[in-house]
Order: C-alpha cells, then structure tokens, then sequence
C-alpha cells in the first residue's frame, strides 16, 4: 500500500515509516524540514518536501503517488509554547489539518490514522485514563488536537473518512537506526541522556511541588517502535469503522525517577534543578490502553522504562550530535 506520511522526517513519523517499510508498504514521506530530518528519511521511502496548506503540491504528491492512505504526524508539539502562541498551534495542528482532509477527498482517499495527544485530557478525574475520559484540555496544543479529533469525526458522519486517532503519551527510545534530535530539545529523556553525555549542564525540573509521591510530573512512557506498531495496525483495521485509542504502558514514572533511572543506565552523574512549573502541565498523565489491546491485539514489546531508556541511550551514544553527527 502507498502510504503518505505527513511529518515522516520527525521522531516518530521516521520509525512510523521504518516500520512501514518493514511491513511491506511504501511510505512517502511529506515533511516541510522545518523540525523533521532529511537524514531519517531511510532508503526506499520517498520525500517530498512541502507545507500541508500546499494544496496544489500536495494533491499533485497524493496523485503522483497513488496513495492509497493517509498516517498523518506533522503538528506543532511544544506544550510551552502553545501556551505563549496559541495562533500557530490553531494553524497548524487544527487548520492545515482540514487543509490535508480536504485535499484527501478531491483525490479520494478516504483512510487516515492521526497521531492525537493524551494532552486532549487535561487534568484527568481517574487514572489511567481511558479513552470515554472527559476531555478538558489545560494547553492550546491539546485543544487544537481535540479540535481535529471533532473535525474527522464530521468528515467520517459527512463523508465516510475512515480514521484513527491514536492519543500518544510520551514516545521515548529509539531503534537501532532512528532516534530523538529537536532543536530546540524539551523532552526529558534526551534532555537527561544529553546531560549524561556532558552536551548540558544540568536537567531543569518543572515543579516538585505536584500532588505525587516525590513532587514532580508522572508521565506514562511509551516505546517508539511500539508506537509505530500501533500505527500498523490501527491502519489495516479502518475498514472495520473508525476508532479512537490510546496508547501508553499503564504505568507512570515521575520526573526523579526517570532522572535516576538515566544515571543507574549510564553510571553518569546527571545534576538536575529544580525550576518553576509550565503552565498548562497536568500533575499525572497515565493511560489504560486495553482498548488498542483487546481490539488490534497490539502488544507492546518494550514497556519497561530501564528498556527504553537504554535503547535511547545506545543512540545517542551513536549520534551524541544527533543526524548532525
């Protein structure tokens, strides 16, 4: 099958085409470079470089192509952010999305999987999280992706889209060839391994004054490569009706954990200081993803956060520089 995968130079979306290939399909890659790298881009996946708003590149990419489905990743990310310039997560996570939709339908593909964000949740009333959770979101990055999520479901009701809305937790790891490189970089776990590699001083900490055990934010880590799984196989059961998941290990590891989790794998000493909370950070975010378990038969291969950790820990150690190295 000919995939389009919008985002495929990123993190995720470059082991989501790794994956693709894997599995036989062909996956071409459309990704403006902006955050993306052209050097995760692996042999046999096409790049086509563009902005989703591109509506005459894009129907020509999705022609020229022949694709047949859509994964679609590319999204502004940044929690912070988000909350400083509401503007350009609205644009490009909820208005360039409907932009990519309804290019879909000229061309007719009817099929798309959507990377969401357990952030659509907010500060959640039980945890884990299920998917019929209230979604009330603290930050504008969760909202514009809630504000997707309503629009495919009026494309499915108006138009008989298909799609899958896959609500992430935090990816972390990596995979023999693909690994995490942002600039700038604000997940924990690169942060920390960056640390570990003597390219940072220190690891801030975001609060310890949380309503948890030790202070600091518990997150529900999840593997990229069974991320990427997921997407498989949400991809081939669309023909069975859309459906949202989540997607996370059901167990949550606080900020010092993860820290001294980092120095046990390394033998480095990680100093961290504590700095004031990001606004729009929720205390908790774990997820219950039997839903994807029991429905897909998705089996996360990788949910022990040592596991992770390491597998981030052999890349980085590889690319201390990321794709620049």
């Amino acid at each position: 099958m000919n995939i389009l995968v919008t985002g495929g130079a990123g993190y995720i979306g470059s082991v989501v085409a790794e994956r693709l290939l894997e599995s036989g399909h062909t996956p071409i890659i459309y990704d403006d470079l902006s955050k993306g790298h052209r050097e995760a881009v692996l042999p046999g996946a096409a790049l086509v470089t563009g902005d989703l708003t591109d509506a005459r590149k894009l129907e020509e990419c999705l022609r020229t192509n022949r694709v047949e489905a859509v994964i679609h990743l590319a999204a502004s990310s940044l929690v912070g952010e988000s909350m400083s310039i509401p503007s350009r997560y609205f644009r490009n996570n909820t208005v360039a999305g409907i932009e990519l939709l309804d290019t879909m339908l000229a061309c007719g593909v009817m099929r798309i999987v959507f990377s969401s964000t357990a952030a659509v949740y907010g500060e959640p009333e039980t945890t884990p999280i299920i998917e019929d959770s209230v979604q009330r979101p603290t930050n504008p990055y969760g909202e514009s992706k809630l504000a997707f999520e309503k629009v495919l479901r009026w494309y499915d009701v108006a138009y008989g889209m298909k799609y899958a809305s896959l609500r992430y937790f935090n990816a972390a790891g990596a995979t023999a060839r693909l690994g995490e490189h942002h600039d700038p970089e604000t997940h924990l776990i690169p942060i920390v391994l960056n640390c570990a590699l003597g390219a940072r001083p220190e690891v801030a900490v975001f609060g310890d004054d949380y309503p948890t055990p030790d202070g600091t934010c518990i997150r529900d880590y999840i593997h990229v490569a069974d991320l990427a799984n997921a997407h498989i196989l949400a991809l081939g059961a669309l023909d069975g009706g859309s459906r949202i998941y989540n997607l996370g290990n059901g167990n949550g590891y606080s900020v010092s954990e993860v820290i001294e989790a980092a120095r046990r794998i390394t033998g480095q000493k990680i100093a961290a200081r504590v700095a004031p909370r990001r606004p729009g950070d929720p205390a908790v975010l774990v997820a219950s993803s039997d839903l994807i378990k029991r429905a897909l038969r998705w089996d996360p291969k990788h949910s022990e956060l040592d596991a992770i950790i390491e597998s981030a820990w052999q890349w980085h150690r590889a690319h201390p520089r990321g794709y620049e190295s």
